[in-house]
């Protein structure tokens, strides 16, 4: 893997990726983190500071019009390269439960930055991907040719869904898990590998802290998950460790 893209990455598990991934083994020479207010994410610039595969970049993905002036920038980062594996981090989550409490407001914006975004952004940075897949043609389908990962959640998983409510956040996961799998049947004939991933219940700002997960384990298991991936893998839906979950 030379390249990655990872979207959200001010705090919690996009920034633990970016902060795991520059002290991997096998850390790719071009590390690309995105966030809205570059100014704002200490941590994340010192890191860039310090690693000079960091690259940091300003987008707010609720603009849609910004995805070809980023898609320029990301291309002229990697100096013509194709990019390897875009992680669509980047999401919200509203704590409003029943259907009494929801707004169509509350919906709108769920599917715009949940749903919305990720598949603009992959199709936006798809001739990238598909760049580093044909360079790389004389390996399987992994992170060393193409890999599109859009961060799902159990809670989007139709079959699992024994509690009710959460509908912005439901329904938009749901949503782009669909998505996922038609990028999946899209790309396989030119090996890539699209999943959707469940990064578990996460101890950060969304997942609160009664979560059973450190970010810390989660995206050290999402890592080894991610170079673990092969063409059976395409168009599933799995954890943050690799487990397949029903859709």
């Amino acid at each position: 893997m030379k390249s990655i893209l990872i979207t959200g990455c001010n705090r919690g598990i996009g920034l633990e990726l970016v902060k795991q991934l520059v002290f991997h083994k096998n850390a790719p020479p071009f590390i690309l983190a995105t966030v809205r207010q570059p100014e704002k994410a200490k941590e994340l610039n010192d890191l860039a500071q310090k690693n000079r595969n960091v690259h940091i970049l300003k987008i707010d993905l609720k603009d849609l019009n910004a995805y070809k002036e980023f898609s320029n920038d990301v291309s002229n980062i990697l100096g013509g390269e194709g990019l390897n594996v875009l992680i669509n981090n980047a999401g919200i989550s509203a704590k409003f439960t029943r259907l009494n409490l929801v707004k169509a407001e509350q919906l709108q914006e769920h599917f715009l930055v949940n749903t919305i975004a990720p598949l603009m952004l992959t199709k936006a940075l798809m001739p990238l991907i598909k760049k580093a897949a044909a360079s790389n043609s004389s390996v399987p389908p992994s992170v060393s040719r193409g890999v599109i990962v859009n961060m799902s959640s159990i809670l989007g998983s139709i079959a699992s869904n024994t509690t009710g409510g959460l509908y912005p956040y439901r329904t938009s996961k749901s949503a782009l898990n669909a998505a996922t799998r038609s990028i999946g049947v899209e790309v396989k004939d030119d090996g890539i590998i699209a999943i959707s991933l469940h990064p578990g219940w996460v101890k950060t700002d969304m997942g609160g802290s009664n979560a059973p997960l450190t970010v810390e384990q989660s995206v050290s298991d999402i890592i080894k998950t991610l170079f673990s991936l092969e063409a059976k893998h395409n168009g599933q839906f799995i954890q943050h460790d690799g487990k397949d979950l029903p859709w």
